[in-house]
């Protein structure tokens, strides 16, 4: 199915390990690859509740975090809204999966709420306060990509690789870690 408006949302506090994988993957995909029109990528790390416009604004939104799915690290679930709010996987166990259940049960109210995905993936750990991800957790992250590609072709959205070289999770969690001013455009 094709749609006019779709948000690609990455979301985790990065200051939790594997927690801001979520940012981690929106960046990377936003700096290798080249972004339709029709596709807005935010980096939406702790934002919240103030993300809910997305979900009414949007004809599409793809939310991507970590998730308490059972299965070892690395183990990739994807769930429409109707999923999410059923509560078919379970018990929600992360802060991200308790926030992402409410907020599409408050727009579900709505009639003008886009359709929802939500792509988590089980990490190593999201307790220890480090920049940065786990090696288990990191090895895990192309099949993440995959996923989240898979989801945009499946939503109408083939994106194309850019020419340049790759801009690896390694470089991409490096900036956050230590940004520079020169990173920030000031308007």
């Amino acid at each position: 199915m094709k749609y006019e408006k779709i948000a690609l949302i990455g979301i985790g506090n990065i200051m939790f390990h594997d927690e801001g994988l979520g940012a981690y993957l929106v960046k990377y995909i936003e700096e290798n690859y080249i972004i339709p029109e029709n596709l807005t990528v935010v980096e939406g790390g702790t934002l919240g509740f103030t993300l809910m416009t997305y979900y009414q604004e949007y004809d599409k939104v793809i939310v991507v975090g970590t998730g308490s799915a059972e299965g070892e690290v690395g183990t990739i679930s994807s769930e429409n809204a109707e999923q999410i709010m059923s509560h078919e996987s379970g018990i929600r166990k992360t802060a991200n999966e308790v926030e992402i259940t409410m907020m599409v049960e408050i727009c579900s109210f709505h009639e003008d709420m886009g359709e929802v995905q939500l792509i988590t993936m089980v990490p190593q750990d999201i307790i220890d306060v480090k920049n940065g991800m786990t090696k288990e957790a990191l090895a895990c992250m192309p099949n993440l990509v995959n996923e989240t590609l898979n989801e945009l072709l499946n939503s109408g959205i083939k994106l194309q690789r850019k020419e340049a070289k790759e801009v690896t999770f390694e470089d991409i969690i490096e900036a956050f870690a230590n940004p520079q001013i020169e990173d920030f455009q000031l308007n």
